[in-house]
């Protein structure tokens, strides 16, 4: 298991869970809103909106964490990550948000502290580019 150091950014509410797995197979651990009136974020149908989850990550070299939807606000309510899976880098520092999308007809409310997404630490290989005048078959 890797480990991944948390601070949360100043004013942010310690009672907020740290993003944990659902169960002892899940590969995302959710991660909540964190929101700084401690109120909600209403995204009307196609609209899009950032939300903060108040934590800050010391990702190894080597590994980014991703961000990726949840599956049920995609299904019961068309919200998704706009930029699924979205990356942090490991030498990222700054608070981690969410971008959420609101493809479905109705608008959306994000409740403080509601779950709003997974994430997915991965390993990453960086490759060399290089231009060549063909690519092999």
């Amino acid at each position: 298991m890797k480990r991944i150091g948390i601070t949360r950014v100043a004013g942010a509410d310690v009672s907020v869970a740290l993003p944990s797995y659902a169960s002892a197979g899940a590969a995302g651990a959710d991660v909540r809103a964190n929101l700084a009136d401690r109120g909600r974020v209403v995204i009307a149908p196609g609209a899009r909106a950032l939300v903060p989850t108040g934590l800050c990550m010391a990702i190894p070299e080597g590994f980014e964490v991703q961000v990726r939807p949840r599956s049920g606000l995609a299904l019961k309510h068309g919200v998704t990550v706009a930029n699924a899976p979205g990356t942090v880098d490991s030498d990222y520092r700054g608070e981690v948000g969410v971008i959420l999308v609101n493809l479905g007809a109705e608008a959306f409310a994000v409740e403080h502290g509601d779950r709003v997404a997974q994430l997915v630490v991965a390993p990453v290989v960086q490759a060399a580019f290089e231009g060549v005048e063909e690519l092999d078959a």
